[in-house]
């Protein structure tokens, strides 16, 4: 388990981890100045968010950052080297994974101590932060029929359904052309259905063309679907075409909305809430207090008895044994070493993706010089408790707690992944300013540094970079997030919420062979 008490501020550095032979610097330093603390002077500008060494490093010797192998250095470097991917070397080394060495059981709040949040309790148990009416094509040929008859309700025409926060359209790319069986069909069946079922969706229609790979009778029969009063079809071919197709999408919704209308926020326990654990354009920051600080809050959350979704297979490579050590199970840890491997030894042999190496020119920027100093980062959204299942892409997340889903680095397709799985929030951490939002599931934004969020305050929810500002601790912004968490779900509208974000972000993951 990662040990996050050790992080020592000097001067102008940060230094994680008293073994660490690194810092990180919180401004820029130039060249010959004196590193506070660590009595090296620099040997080159060290920018903001970027690592100085803090004694000789000798070639071939291990990077330490929070006590983690970040890199080893590619020639002997001195103290005061500023220390990027031009220097350090990306090599496999030997990790133990020791299942359940560190596994401890959450120490539950009473229940008469647990929060509580305003939501949509449906049929089946589960409760919503949100209540839409979900449009859903099954292919890429019904996606211009989906959004047409979801513009159809503008704010205007909602007026009169003051509980229905909208009418959504999920389109993707696929859904023919593909396989017809197998894994990349079961994906697309299981990711659609999980819309189709999701806790913030009050009714949904399924729209297809008709002719395609994925029908719209296959997805009902693989999914156990039935047509009734909140769950429609309908066939573009069998209705007449495009514009017919349009006006009778548009007429099945509006009987739609006054039982979605119906729907009442009550109180329900914050158990309910299931977040899915996000970053995009991280930072040499990342790992130093959005991502710690975010959990932090999903540490407390899960004692509410609230559930975290990490995902991001490639972005916990290198750092994966500290989650398999926290397993619950062998069978558990063996599930996600088994994803990595089948990443590593299948998906991406060959491809120069970053679970091979090399970061996005973002991250390369922002400080972070490789797949494994951005995994240190992306691993800790999760907090530290006991990892309690591993779920394939879109599978129902029905475990409480942290758990990991197998799901692609790119936010979009990841955060489909866990949508599809239940997530009802979407918890976004970002370095650089990434501008992110779905649709059924409010998505909140935090900062790693406060100078990007100021430059991008329209866009960012939460400040974390108020850790590095020495005007919040950690625990602070762990609350801080927790609390906000529970302002979301019960209705308050997020910074994407407010410029009506997620249009366009339902990204079902394609594995398989387009032919």
């Amino acid at each position: 388990m990662l040990d996050l008490s050790e992080k020592r501020i000097t001067g102008s550095t940060i230094r994680l981890h008293s073994a660490d032979n690194v810092a990180v610097a919180l401004s820029d330093i130039a060249a010959g100045e004196t590193v506070t603390g660590h009595n090296v002077v620099t040997r080159d500008k060290v920018p903001s968010g970027y690592k100085v060494a803090i004694r000789d490093i000798a070639k071939g010797e291990p990077i330490l950052k929070y006590n983690v192998t970040i890199g080893f250095a590619e020639d002997d470097l001195p103290a005061g080297t500023m220390l990027h991917n031009h220097n350090m070397a990306f090599r496999e080394f030997d990790r133990d994974y020791a299942f359940c060495r560190d596994y401890k059981p959450v120490q539950m709040l009473p229940e008469s101590e647990r929060a509580t949040f305003e939501g949509y309790l449906r049929d089946d148990g589960r409760a919503g932060t949100r209540n839409f009416i979900a449009i859903v094509s099954t292919v890429n040929c019904s996606a211009t029929v989906v959004h047409a008859i979801a513009d159809y309700f503008t704010e205007e025409r909602l007026a009169d359904y003051p509980n229905v926060d909208g009418v959504a359209a999920f389109s993707h790319s696929t859904g023919c052309g593909m396989e017809m069986t197998g894994e990349p069909m079961d994906l697309l069946n299981r990711t659609l259905a999980g819309y189709i079922r999701h806790p913030n969706v009050a009714s949904a229609l399924v729209v297809g063309l008709g002719c395609e790979r994925c029908q719209v009778g296959g997805l009902f029969a693989a999914q156990n679907l039935e047509v009734n009063d909140k769950l429609q079809t309908l066939v573009m071919q069998e209705a007449g075409g495009t514009r017919r197709a349009i006006e009778a999408g548009i007429a099945m919704v509006k009987l739609m909305l006054p039982a979605a209308n119906e729907q009442r926020r009550q109180t329900v326990p914050a158990s309910h809430i299931t977040v899915g654990l996000q970053c995009g354009g991280s930072d040499g920051f990342s790992s130093i207090t959005a991502n710690p600080g975010l959990g932090t809050a999903i540490d407390i959350l899960v004692r509410h008895g609230g559930t975290g979704i990490l995902s991001e297979t490639p972005e916990i490579y290198g750092v994966e044994h500290t989650l398999t050590a926290r397993a619950a199970t062998p069978e558990i840890g063996q599930k996600l070493v088994d994803h990595i491997r089948w990443w590593k030894d299948v998906y991406a042999v060959g491809r120069d993706v970053q679970i091979n190496g090399t970061v996005s020119p973002g991250n390369q920027t922002g400080g972070l010089a490789n797949i494994f100093e951005k995994s240190l980062g992306s691993s800790m959204k999760g907090g530290t408790g006991p990892l309690m299942e591993v779920y394939r892409y879109g599978e129902p997340v029905t475990a409480k707690g942290f758990v990991f889903m197998d799901t692609p680095g790119f936010d979009p397709v990841s955060a489909t992944g866990q949508i599809a799985g239940g997530a009802n929030l979407v918890a976004f951490t970002t370095g650089r300013g990434s501008c992110f939002g779905a649709k059924p599931t409010p998505s909140i934004k935090l900062a790693t540094n406060t100078a990007m969020f100021q430059r991008m305050e329209e866009d960012m929810d939460i400040n974390c970079g108020d850790i590095l500002d020495g005007t919040a601790s950690m625990e602070d912004i762990g609350q801080r997030i927790f609390e906000y968490f529970l302002h979301i779900a019960s209705g308050g509208k997020s910074k994407s919420e407010q410029l009506n974000l997620g249009l366009h972000e339902f990204t079902p993951w394609q594995i398989g062979i387009t032919g």
